[in-house]
């Protein structure tokens, strides 16, 4: 193919206005994915010790999510800004795969682990077994069977094309009208990676709910402590309806409008329905974030603790030399208050240890003897009608004893 604007496609289908509005915010969008999805990355990094088996998929919930607002976002924010795609075919096709694997890596990884908590709180027998090694083929069975889906384009098993507004690319969703192939494709993507997931997750959570509510109708000591649903686990169950809510709520409109272009006349679904729905979609990338750092308080405490650490280390290098020359003219200042304290007779005082300097520490931590700090003590001794001034460590040990 040659260039992008003449060849594969022109211009977008919308107005600029339109199109500028999207690229802002899809520039907005993808500033808060990042910052929120490689925060919850960096918390879990931080507590990997500490992290419970059904986190796993929280933890590849934010992969799939930056992986999308990574490859997606700056093609789509330039080409909005444009008013036209900007890249060539093979760019378009590398866009719209990883579209299609990161979005269907969330959707999948939701699905399991809507049925994770469904086997933890309905089957507890079998739920508390649950460990990381089964956590860990889970994740790697979600790419698999996402990225099954995401290839079949490439292989001649559907088609990848532009989006209908013209500014993006993803599945060609003209092409099922001329191939039996691509529409066996988007039926198959229609069924197994839209309808069966969103089953799956309502009939999990509707029995999760009813197991709750009959859990909190039941006397509970006397049930058996497999049968008890602590807090900690309903907590994390609300957590993920949240999530799956918000997520099927993004990725909604764009399967209606996608399903209305596939099967009955794609020339009725107007660009600015895809596009709207295409918003809606890319927003998914910020929904588990938001849930997981604000609402869930390990996640929210560790963070807390992580940033104070890093705040106190950076201001802690930045001050360190600052608070050395303070405590240097502290202790001058300090020094010159005693050595300025006399009697009335111009005599100085005799503190022993000076009350207002600091005592000097050594690189052990312990008090040197303050008696090399002090000030020096002197006494005036009358010979006839002359006033001489001696030092009192240069008089003799009965001489000295006299006057201190």
């Amino acid at each position: 193919m040659g260039n992008a604007s003449e060849t594969f496609l022109l211009v977008s289908r919308i107005s600029k206005d339109l199109d500028f509005l999207m690229g802002t915010i899809y520039t907005i969008f993808g500033m808060l994915s990042v910052v929120g999805n490689g925060i919850l990355m960096f918390v879990a990094y931080r507590k990997k010790s500490s992290l419970k088996p059904a986190e796993f998929f929280v933890v590849n919930l934010a992969i799939s999510d930056l992986g999308m607002t990574i490859t997606l976002f700056p093609l789509a924010s330039s080409s909005a800004f444009t008013h036209m795609w900007l890249f060539n075919e093979k760019t378009c096709i590398a866009y719209a795969f990883c579209g299609v694997l990161f979005g269907l890596c969330s959707l999948t990884n939701l699905t399991v682990l809507s049925c994770v908590c469904w086997l933890k709180v309905c089957c507890p027998n079998y739920g508390n077994k649950f460990s990381y090694c089964h956590a860990c083929l889970l994740v790697a069975g979600v790419w698999c069977y996402a990225g099954i889906f995401a290839v079949g384009p490439l292989s001649g098993w559907g088609e990848y094309g532009a989006e209908p507004y013209g500014t993006a690319c993803c599945i060609n969703w003209y092409a099922p009208r001329q191939d039996s192939a691509a529409m066996s494709y988007i039926i198959c993507l229609f069924i197994f990676c839209y309808i069966v997931p969103c089953t799956v997750i309502f009939l999990s959570y509707t029995f999760i709910l009813l197991t709750v509510r009959g859990s909190r109708q039941a006397v509970q000591q006397h049930m058996s402590p497999q049968n008890k649903i602590t807090n900690a686990q309903a907590f994390i169950i609300k957590l993920s309806v949240a999530v799956c809510i918000g997520f099927l709520t993004a990725w909604s409109p764009y399967a209606i409008v996608s399903m209305w272009a596939a099967f009955v006349n794609p020339t009725t679904v107007p660009p600015m329905a895809f596009a709207l729905a295409a918003i809606f979609a890319k927003s998914s990338t910020l929904y588990n974030p938001i849930v997981y750092l604000v609402f869930k308080p390990n996640f929210r405490k560790s963070l807390c603790r992580d940033v104070a650490k890093c705040r106190t280390t950076l201001f802690g290098c930045l001050c360190q030399d600052s608070s050395a020359q303070k405590g240097t003219c502290r202790q001058s200042s300090h020094k010159e208050e005693c050595n300025s304290t006399r009697f009335s007779n111009g005599l100085p005082e005799n503190h022993g240890t000076c009350r207002h300097c600091p005592y000097p520490e050594t690189a052990t931590g312990t008090r040197e003897n303050f008696t090399e700090y002090s000030p020096q003590q002197t006494v005036r001794i009358l010979k006839g009608s002359i006033h001489n001034e001696v030092a009192v460590s240069q008089l003799s040990n009965e001489l000295q004893s006299d006057f201190l």
